[in-house]
């Protein structure tokens, strides 16, 4: 069968550094390694690629057409399978990706034929010989078919992990990049985190507890990589020494020099200072790091497994031994004027090299939406809403306006006091200063589009 696979066009944030972090959509990547030997697949990058819809359905004529989801991409996901349906209502359509995990029913339409809760290579195989046939399937675990009335079992799953297929995008992928490395990869060695951070989405969809990739499997992933710079989307990929220390090993070995960034959490850069200075000399240049919060009470809150002093502690050893620091934040909806000037104080003692915060999100079907339910102030239903730019919660001491008012001035201060200007030019260049300056600039006017309303 022919297969076109899609990842929708960028919707519009205020989330200053997300033209910075642009990687490969692997999950398509995955899908077509599923599906490469049996069929005829193409990925369509909409954020690389500027082109229409109905031109590509023209000139590769599918008979199915694939497209992932995140939250925020529910309506131009649904606009985009109304389109495939319109050009020829005997496409078959299908949807998968992050959301159709957290909340499948946004997809349950009439554009939409199969909606895949997780992906796993046994439930496509299966699904794709019965579409084969020109069959109608029968509910299969993890799917959710419209001529099943969107039913499916309660078999419970995530999405598999397989080698991807770079080779599927190698006409977009000298766009790909995380922040200032371009071209970059993107690549995990592990599901699960056993952090189990309150607000977090990911070790909700994949389990609480660290599931690794064989070491084999990672050390050929990375050979694989053509690119210079990888970014590791692990949870906390500095989690365990061990398997650390074998990494480094194995750069050693092979005289592989490439550079690494990774998410890594304060716990995790305590416990493995050694490794980690170790790591630094063979390739790691930076992480992101979660400090989140400048109050003890929000940290215990989170279920943070540190404290502010060990944060400082971690800002103090990552300074050391010169390994960069991309920290991020949360904004609560609890806090008072005080609570800002004190965050930017407490922000000013870690000093990282680029920082970031966004609005405690509560996203729905999680706890901690409920928590927050009855003060929400955006409707479940609005998904574009639902980025980290936006205040999704009702400020408790003070008003909405000059909730965005504080959230400004933090703005101007983090993006032209403490994001290290120097340190941006002589790693990426005077381009990407540019490029921070025009993403802060678009923040400033969408919120002062938000203060207004």
């Amino acid at each position: 069968m022919k297969v076109l696979l899609v990842r929708t066009a960028r919707i519009k944030q205020a989330v200053t550094l997300g033209e910075f972090m642009y990687s490969e959509p692997i999950g398509l990547e995955m899908i077509y390694a599923m599906l490469g030997d049996r069929h005829h697949v193409e990925i369509l990058d909409m954020m690389s690629e500027k082109v229409q819809l109905e031109d590509k359905l023209k000139a590769f004529q599918p008979e199915v057409v694939g497209i992932t989801s995140l939250c925020i991409d529910v309506f131009a996901v649904r606009t985009l399978a109304e389109a495939v349906k319109k050009y020829n209502p005997h496409i078959i359509t299908m949807v998968g990706g992050t959301q159709t995990f957290l909340n499948s029913e946004a997809f349950f339409t009439d554009a939409i034929d199969h909606v895949m809760k997780y992906t796993i290579v046994k439930n496509i195989t299966a699904l794709f010989d019965y579409l084969e046939g020109g069959e109608h399937p029968p509910i299969i675990d993890g799917i959710c078919s419209r001529v099943n009335d969107f039913k499916t079992t309660d078999q419970c799953g995530i999405n598999e992990y397989v080698r991807p297929n770079r080779k599927a995008t190698a006409k977009y992928r000298s766009q790909y990049s995380y922040f200032g490395y371009k071209p970059c990869a993107i690549m995990g060695t592990a599901q699960g985190c056993s952090k189990t951070c309150s607000f977090c989405l990911r070790w909700r969809i994949e389990g609480a507890t660290e599931k690794y990739f064989p070491m084999d499997f990672v050390k050929e992933e990375i050979r694989r990589i053509q690119e210079d710079s990888i970014m590791v989307f692990d949870n906390d990929f500095l989690h365990n020494g061990d398997r650390i220390g074998e990494l480094c090993d194995f750069l050693e070995e092979e005289n592989i020099h490439k550079n690494f960034i990774c998410y890594a959490s304060v716990n995790s850069i305590l416990k493995n200072e050694e490794v980690i200075k170790r790591f630094t000399k063979l390739g790691l240049r930076a992480v992101l790091v979660g400090y989140e919060t400048f109050k003890e009470e929000e940290l215990k809150r989170y279920q943070k497994k540190s404290s502010t002093e060990d944060n400082l502690e971690a800002s103090r050893f990552l300074k050391e031994i010169g390994l960069d620091v991309w920290a991020s934040f949360m904004v609560h909806p609890d806090w008072s004027v005080e609570d800002f000037k004190g965050f930017r104080r407490y922000l000013k003692r870690l000093n990282p090299e680029i920082s970031t915060f966004s609005p405690l999100t509560p996203f729905p079907n999680l706890p901690l939406y409920n928590e927050y339910k009855h003060r929400l102030i955006i409707q479940k239903e609005e998904y574009e809403k639902w980025s980290f730019g936006q205040v999704t919660i009702s400020p408790s001491k003070m008003s909405l306006r000059r909730y965005y008012y504080e959230m400004l001035k933090t703005i101007l201060y983090v993006n032209i006091v403490r994001n290290n200007t120097i340190y941006i030019i002589n790693r990426f260049g005077i381009t990407t200063v540019f490029r921070l300056f025009k993403g802060s600039i678009k923040a400033f006017i969408k919120y002062i589009g938000l203060m207004m309303e």
